[in-house]
């Protein structure tokens, strides 16, 4: 519902000074940033139960985004209104906005050191549960920024990859089996070598891996061909 050119969010238990607001207004503004991202450099939480799994949280989410931002999950960020307007959040993708703004094209996105209060009222929901589904979210993120255009670079590769192996392997099977056959040579029944369930697995996987991107990619070009345009701005000539 937001109409203004500035959007910024802040937490809702006094962690956040609002005394911040107007430089982060003006790095949007004035510097042409569409992304600023808070970073409570020095912090008032439990050092074993907060402080350390966030830096480990921010260092994963730095090394498969490729963003230099310390603090993912600071509340305390400024947007251009267009980027609120066009990135998508569900679930607790909130933590990754920057990471989303940056997947959607917002490449400007920088980070300012911001006050951190001490907690005065409430309780902190930051869990081993959300620490675990921070994580987990990380892992979609990062497949989604590099392959969710591109299903086929993945799951074809690898389907490729698995059938060629399993043919390859049922073939030496099957050839090295009349070898020995026409030479008189001892030999087992194909179905009791192990080899012969390892690649018809390998050979099945791979067909299901290919017809997963084929299928992905069959669905990115249909929403794309149901994509509808609408005018953001009047242009006065």
């Amino acid at each position: 519902m937001a109409k203004g050119a500035v959007v910024i969010t802040m937490d809702a238990d006094l962690q956040d000074n609002p005394d911040e607001i107007p430089a982060l207004y003006d790095l949007i503004i004035k510097d042409d940033f569409d992304l600023i991202s808070g970073w409570k450099k020095k912090r008032y939480d439990n050092l074993i139960t907060k402080n350390i799994p966030s830096k480990l949280f921010n260092a994963a989410a730095r090394k498969t985004s490729g963003l230099k931002l310390n603090d993912f999950n600071c509340g305390l960020k400024a947007y251009k209104n267009i980027v609120i307007k066009t990135v998508k959040v569900s679930g607790e993708m909130h933590r990754y906005i920057p990471v989303l703004a940056k997947n959607e094209g917002f490449t400007k996105i920088g980070e300012k050191v911001v006050q951190h209060q001490a907690r005065k009222y409430g309780v902190t929901k930051f869990g081993m549960d959300r620490f675990i589904n921070g994580f987990l979210d990380l892992i979609t993120i990062s497949f989604l920024s590099k392959f969710g255009k591109r299903p086929m670079h993945l799951f074809g590769l690898w389907g490729s990859l698995m059938f060629l192996f399993g043919t390859t392997t049922a073939l030496y099977i099957g050839v090295l089996k009349l070898y020995k056959v026409f030479n008189d040579i001892k030999t087992i029944l194909i179905t009791d070598n192990p080899w012969f369930f390892i690649a018809l697995t390998s050979m099945i996987l791979g067909t299901l891996l290919f017809l997963a991107g084929f299928i992905g990619e069959l669905i990115i070009k249909t929403k794309s061909n149901e994509k509808h345009y609408s005018i953001k701005e009047k242009l006065n000539f």
